[in-house]
């Protein structure tokens, strides 16, 4: 903790999401910060930025992944689905062996940048079942849970809501809505997904309106945190916005701004 010329002892929380591969810039994310908070998609399967990049063209080429790209963008999900199912065929009994060992590597990279102490949270993309095999002693994990961090109570809600992509870590609105109510009231609310605002979940580069949370908004209504953290959209319309007493901030893009965003107080 930082001190001012007070005296008086300060924190500083840097918060990330949406890391998607990028364990370079995540290596020096929580310089100068008590804790680094994650917000989720560590693991990049594709990048819309740079098809060459990801899991996708590494297993299928650039080619398949321009493909794959303009399909989604086009909204046109369903041939996009048996696009991709016809590339997975190819790879036939395979495909779960070859997408895990993929992520693993990346697993294995990106914790071994978190600094210590990283409070971590899932994203749509990542997959929890594998994260107690890399997460090391100094990365707490928590979904549906509260830790506190310089005397503010901080909950935190990974995953996603179900939609046509289909991504690993998508749950019912049902189960999500049980999570976000196990967390309760805090300071600092910290979700994957943003509330369901217009503005928050539509990305104007993808050209569509992304999930986001009913019972989150209604939380954020209710229970009147400090801030309400979240990624997820990686170009919104809007980066926050103040829903009551609630300062809501999408935490940015991490894979293309490779900054963190910093709350202290």
């Amino acid at each position: 903790m930082a001190s001012t010329r007070s005296g008086a002892r300060r924190t500083r929380v840097h918060v990330v999401s949406d890391v998607h591969g990028n364990a370079r810039d995540l290596a020096r994310a929580g310089d100068g910060a008590d804790a680094l908070v994650c917000l989720g998609d560590l693991v990049l399967f594709l990048d819309y930025a740079d098809h060459a990049r990801g899991i996708f063209p590494d297993l299928f080429g650039k080619e398949n992944a321009d493909r794959i790209v303009e399909l989604r963008t086009a909204r046109r999900f369903e041939e996009a689905r048996a696009f991709g199912a016809r590339l997975w065929a190819g790879i036939g009994a395979d495909r779960a062996t070859a997408i895990e060992k993929a992520v693993r590597k990346q697993y294995a990279e990106l914790f071994a940048a978190f600094p210590t102490p990283t409070y971590a949270t899932y994203g749509n993309v990542d997959m929890p079942t594998l994260w107690p095999e890399y997460a090391r002693p100094g990365t707490t994990v928590l979904d549906g849970q509260r830790a506190e961090i310089g005397g503010w109570t901080f909950g935190f809600v990974g995953g996603g809501l179900r939609t046509p992509m289909r991504t690993p870590y998508e749950i019912s609105d049902e189960e999500y809505a049980a999570k976000i109510e196990a967390v309760g009231e805090v300071d600092v609310l910290c979700t994957h997904i943003p509330p369901e605002v217009p503005e928050l979940v539509y990305d104007t580069v993808a050209r569509r309106f992304e999930r986001g949370s009913r019972a989150l908004l209604d939380a954020i209504r209710r229970t009147r945190p400090r801030y309400a953290l979240f990624g997820h959209v990686h170009q919104p319309l809007v980066r926050r916005m103040r829903i009551g007493a609630t300062e809501c901030v999408n935490v940015g893009h991490f894979a293309g701004t490779g900054t963190p965003w910093a709350l202290e107080w």
